[in-house]
């Protein structure tokens, strides 16, 4: 989809009601369905954390911007992520954390990126984040500077086969919590997006087909 047509759909897509839960859970893997279904929110005292799924065009074609995580010590090493990190004390609200993350990782300068919307809060259990998803849009082409502590590269997905059923997959794969089980996921070229990232973008992928 051309970007100044998709353009037309974000006020529809800025009121929209949100699929929340019913989204996620497509997403989740039955061995961690019950455990997450069981969590009580009163008990969590998770720290915070906010993500940017931004649009933006590119050979005129709308496409949504994911980062490859470097490989270091820790639950979420070598993932597909949306650019985003955890709350500073200087940030003044969730949004400016997405905003600044979305800067200092992938090089956007935040005065160019447009918050349309707030998307469901999903929890990692892993690492205790509660995480706050962000639509953004970007009207201009963009270039990244990424930062290398950090991120080892871009995922560039397009619209089209972001909306694709046929990119939704079951793989085989080996978690924090499990050997070896069937997990949902996005199929973006070679890349397996799963976990907290393939719920938000559920989410953000039945949010925008029901306005199309």
């Amino acid at each position: 989809m051309e970007f100044h047509h998709f353009l037309k759909y974000i006020p529809k897509i800025a009121k929209e009601t949100l699929p929340a839960a019913s989204a996620h859970i497509k997403m989740v893997p039955l061995e961690r369905l019950n455990a997450l279904k069981a969590l009580n929110p009163s008990d969590l005292i998770p720290k915070k954390a906010a993500v940017m799924m931004l649009f933006y065009p590119k050979n005129k074609e709308t496409h949504l911007v994911l980062i490859v995580r470097n490989s270091y010590p820790g639950v979420h090493s070598s993932q597909i992520a949306f650019p985003g990190g955890k709350v500073e004390i200087e940030d003044a609200s969730l949004a400016h954390t997405a905003l600044r993350e979305t800067e200092e990782e992938i090089g956007v300068d935040r005065n160019k990126i447009e918050i349309i919307k707030s998307f469901t809060d999903v929890y990692i259990p892993p690492s205790n984040f509660l995480v706050s998803p962000y639509l953004g849009i970007c009207q201009s082409t963009l270039e990244f500077e990424l930062q290398p502590d950090e991120v080892a590269g871009i995922v560039e997905l397009s619209l089209n086969d972001f909306l694709n059923d046929k990119n939704v997959v079951m793989r085989k794969l080996s978690t924090s919590y499990a050997h070896e089980i069937d997990v949902p996921a996005f199929l973006v070229r070679e890349h397996i997006v799963w976990g907290a990232t393939a719920m938000m973008m559920s989410e953000l992928k039945e949010t925008i087909k029901m306005v199309l």
